[in-house]
């Protein structure tokens, strides 16, 4: 039976506690542990793949007891109970196999190894070749000529010749071996003294096994290893032990099983299910590979709607209609995917409007309709520059329509003139009776604006949806949220316009692929908000937050992207050279600090003279093992080591000159003279705003290279910038949640709380405070509310732990409330796994109950933190939505020439008209101020400069 496929026997309960103890740990979006469930799955499809026509079946240990218990009340006593974090993954893992449709077995009164023992020996007696796929050494009894151990996660195989090999035994004697030095794991007691080495010994000089070594006693006196000599009194001493040991030890082979080797079967998956459950566990990259039909150790049945054959209904007055694979809804794609390969998803029309009267029915259709979905294709990331190809409009899922309008490779067809098109299009996008649905809605307005197109209405975006649902659950791009959400795989854009440098613009793509790309996006996103609404809806006041916040939000920040702001150019050129200077000038103290040169940019270099010729201490390593020089380490190092803080200081200037002297005048737009970031609302856990090209929010502030960056922000002439900051506004925050008496009265008083903390921590008058005590006192006061220990205070405050221990005792004695705060938020967020802002935002915290305990601190440090962090960055955008609706030149009542220009952290930056500057500041202060009610009052400082950096 040489060419009959082995049978694969897989020990399920083995690997659950390896893939536990041996994989980090992995949790979903809602906090459930999936990282033992992925580590078996993983090696139980790479067995698939090793054996496609093999017969397989799982097998797992039964609750409850086993004759094993009948024999010694102490078998396996010694284990602790199965982990929570493992216990809630066994059904998921159960329901997993399953689906993947294989035979899952647990058989009550005896062990998997039981059950595997005798689907073995039944395999031998019929002839048949098994694989036994396994951890567990104790398997090894069970090899013969048919029978092979594989271990997935070590990558070993064993037959009989490699059993001797590992063990110096051959499998027949596995179980002597077992019986006479026992096994901790099991609690098998074996015979005290009698070691794997001193076992190995006696089977290996008297023939017989257990019982040869037992009638033999006195043989053990001749033997030659260590102890040997006084061997037999202990063996005597514990015959019955031994015998037992023997016992338990033995894998039983006689079981009444509900299956036979006939019933074993290939994997037949239910796609469905494996569906379900991978969108449910969070495993994207399969689930991606499942519905494009790429999973391997699933079988090729694809599912879905079939391939071929025209929709039902024509396309609205004889528009062609372009589909994938006959517009059924499967797509045949190439690239990644082999080239017969179907997607499937959802049946869908899709319809190419070349004809204004084709056109023109759907315009009806828009008009007649509450909301429509729009999508613009264009050719170029950059909001700035973007020229329209084409419009995608979807108005009921399923159904969606592409206007080509710029498509101009070789042969393209004739299209619609774009400025007909749109002119056509802009009462319908400009109607505020009629709501708009798009992911990234922000891009699309601004891009329509250049077009002199004002978009109105509702604006309802997907991305924001998902991000308001769970802002850590998962990337908020299109192709992501419809893996997670509907189960489905998107064709990327790299799949229609090729990737890297040979990749084309959309106006180079073909319309054959171009229409079924853009009309799916059309109708995911559609889809998309059908399914991510209602959820919004069902999670506490989630829909206040995208409502209230995020959704006003998306127009505030496309104007104050495309008006920009300006720059210094000649400031930031003469400042990089200054850079450069003082850069060389820290390389040769680093030099000489070193004692030779070398390259500071190099980590491996830097670990040579630090740890190897400096005997600096290892803090930390890299997962490779080698010494980290990370930020953070060298950070730490530099407090007791010069050559670190050198170094820092390097990387500190290095960094300022590459991303903003040298980089900010390259992105200043040519037509504009000013440069213009994207903001980014969909990216940080907690609600705050960041920005790319460039990243306004890493300038630094309190170095003095940091304040000339800011000074080549400047305003035109006859203006003058205007900063607008919240003062100590998380802290605030922190009062109004604690509670806090002492917290409220400072506040409320209008005391400098870094010296009210300062007065209450040293035990002084408020006038007797000193400046270091103030410091010392805002290290505290931020310190706290970002988690810090007093192992951290006693870091930055160059004290002795002890001392800072002190410090923090003595501020929760003061502020009591602060410490009732901080230990009901740790414990509700335990039990909710989230936490949330005042506004009712909410993040979610899926290592709150981890096991491990670094993991559990820093999800615990973060419920603190998150809700005073949040609610600043809510606070801010009800400032920034009430500001720019007073300043907008439609519908805003300001008679000021002002424009709100960046937003960084706590601060919001204007561009206003030099005369006004003094009134500007009394409202717009007032204004943000008002922005919300806590139980203490919310302070702004303003002040206006020729730049950034005065007015701040």
């Amino acid at each position: 039976m040489a060419d009959t496929p082995p049978i694969v026997l897989v020990d399920g309960s083995s690997y659950l506690y390896r893939a536990f103890h041996a994989l980090p740990p992995l949790t979903t979006s809602t906090g459930q542990p999936t990282g033992a469930v992925k580590g078996v799955i993983s090696m139980i499809k790479s067995l698939i793949r090793q054996y496609p026509q093999s017969p397989m079946a799982v097998v797992f240990d039964a609750k409850g007891k086993t004759f094993r218990d009948e024999l010694f009340a102490q078998y396996k006593a010694q284990r602790p109970p199965m982990p929570d974090d493992l216990k809630s993954q066994v059904e998921p893992l159960h329901a997993c196999i399953r689906a993947l449709g294989l035979p899952l077995l647990c058989i009550e009164g005896v062990e998997a190894d039981d059950v595997i023992g005798s689907l073995a020996r039944h395999a031998t007696e019929a002839g048949r070749d098994a694989v036994i796929s396994t951890g567990d050494k104790d398997m090894a009894q069970l090899v013969n000529a048919h029978i092979t151990l594989v271990n997935t996660m070590k990558n070993e195989t064993l037959d009989v010749a490699g059993v001797e090999a590992k063990f110096g035994l051959p499998p027949a004697r596995i179980i002597d071996f077992l019986a006479l030095m026992g096994d901790k794991v099991d609690n098998i007691p074996g015979v005290p003294g009698v070691g794997e080495k001193t076992a190995l010994g006696l089977l290996q000089g008297i023939e017989g096994g257990l019982d040869g070594v037992y009638a033999n006693l006195e043989a053990v006196k001749t033997l030659s290893f260590r102890g040997a000599k006084t061997l037999d009194k202990k063996l005597e001493a514990n015959r019955e032990q031994a015998f037992l040991s023997y016992q338990l030890a033995t894998i039983k082979t006689d079981c009444e099983l509900p299956v036979g080797l006939d019933d074993l079967d290939i994997a037949h998956p239910d796609r469905e299910a494996l569906t379900r459950l991978y969108r449910e566990l969070e495993f994207k990259a399969w689930l991606g590979e499942l519905l494009a039909g790429r999973d391997e150790g699933v079988d090729d049945v694809a599912g879905g709607v079939p391939s071929g054959g025209a929709p039902s209904g024509g396309a609205p007055s004889g528009g062609a209609a372009l589909g994938k694979a006959g517009s059924g809804g499967d797509a045949t794609v190439g690239s990644e995917l082999d080239e017969d390969v179907t997607l499937a998803k959802p049946a869908r029309e899709d319809y190419t409007l070349f004809e204004r009267a084709d056109l023109d029915v759907w315009l009806e259709r828009l008009a007649a309709a509450e909301a429509f979905c729009f999508d613009l294709e264009t050719d170029s990331l950059n909001y700035m520059d973007a020229g329209i190809v084409g419009i995608g409009l979807a108005l009921e899922p399923g159904e969606a329509a592409y206007i080509p309008v710029g498509h101009d490779y070789i042969d393209a067809p004739a299209q619609l003139d774009r400025d007909a098109v749109l002119a056509a299009l802009k009462p319908l996008l400009e109607d505020p009776a009629k709501g708009k649905i798009g992911q990234n809605l922000k891009y699309d307005i601004s891009v329509l604006a250049r077009y002199g197109i004002r978009v109105a209405g509702t604006l309802t975006d997907t991305m924001l949806e998902s991000y308001v649902l769970n802002s850590t659950a998962t990337r908020h791009d299109m192709d992501s949220l419809a893996l997670k959400y509907l189960g489905e795989k998107t064709v990327s854009f790299e799949e229609v316009a090729g990737k890297g440098a040979k990749q084309l613009t959309f106006n180079q793509v073909a319309l054959e692929q171009a229409v079924p790309y853009a009309c799916e996006d059309v109708d995911v996103t559609l889809r998309l908000h059908h399914e991510l609404r209602p959820r919004v809806e069902a999670e506490g006041r989630l829909a206040e937050v995208l409502d209230g916040l995020e959704r006003p939000m998306i127009p505030v920040l496309s104007r104050m992207e495309r008006i920009g702001v300006a720059l210094d150019v000649s400031l930031l050129h003469a400042q990089s050279q200054t850079l450069e200077t003082r850069i060389r000038e820290i390389e040769k103290d680093a030099f000489e600090i070193a004692g030779r040169e070398f390259n500071l940019g190099s980590p491996k270099q830097l670990c040579e003279i630090l740890f190897d010729e400096q005997k600096i201490p290892v803090l930390k390593k890299t997962p490779k093992g080698a010494p980290s020089t990370a930020e953070a380490v060298l950070e730490e190092l530099a407090l007791d080591y010069p050559l670190p803080k050198v170094i820092m200081a390097h990387r500190g200037l290095t960094k300022l000159k590459s991303t903003y002297t040298d980089k900010l005048p390259q992105l200043i737009h040519k037509a504009t003279g000013r440069i213009h970031t994207s903001y980014h609302q969909a990216v940080t856990a907690t609600g705050r705003l960041s920005s790319s090209d460039p990243n306004l929010q890493n300038i630094p502030v309190r170095t003095e290279e940091g304040r000339k960056i800011r000074q080549a922000f400047v305003a035109r002439p006859g203006y003058r910038i205007v900063a607008a900051d919240y003062s100590q506004i998380e802290l605030r925050i922190m009062a109004h949640l604690s509670e806090d008496e002492g917290l409220l009265e400072a506040f409320a008083q209008e005391r400098d709380i870094h010296t009210a903390t300062a007065a209450e921590v040293f035990g002084v008058a408020l006038d007797k405070v000193s400046g270091e005590q103030r410091r010392s006192a805002k290290a505290i006061n931020f310190g706290l509310i970002y988690g810090m220990s007093a192992w951290g205070l006693s870091r930055q405050l160059h004290i002795e732990a002890r001392q800072a221990k002190v410090y923090i005792e003595r501020y929760f004695e003061r502020y009591p409330g602060v410490a009732r705060f901080m230990d009901t938020i740790r414990a509700q967020a335990a039990d909710d796994g989230f936490v949330e802002t005042v506004f009712g935002r909410r993040l979610y915290l899926p290592e709150i109950n981890s096991r491990q305990h670094a993991r559990r601190q820093a999800a615990e440090r973060t419920a603190i933190n998150a809700p005073m962090q949040g609610t600043a960055a809510d606070i801010i955008k009800c400032a920034m939505i009430d500001v720019d609706g007073w300043l907008s030149p439609v519908g805003g009542d300001s008679a000021f020439d002002a424009w709100m220009v960046m937003q960084v952290h706590d601060e919001l930056v204007f561009e206003v008209k030099e005369s006004q500057v003094d009134d500007f500041i009394g409202i717009v202060k007032q204004r943000m101020q008002n922005a919300a009610e806590l139980k203490v009052p919310l302070i702004v400082e303003a002040e206006s400069g020729a730049n950034w950096d005065e007015a701040h």
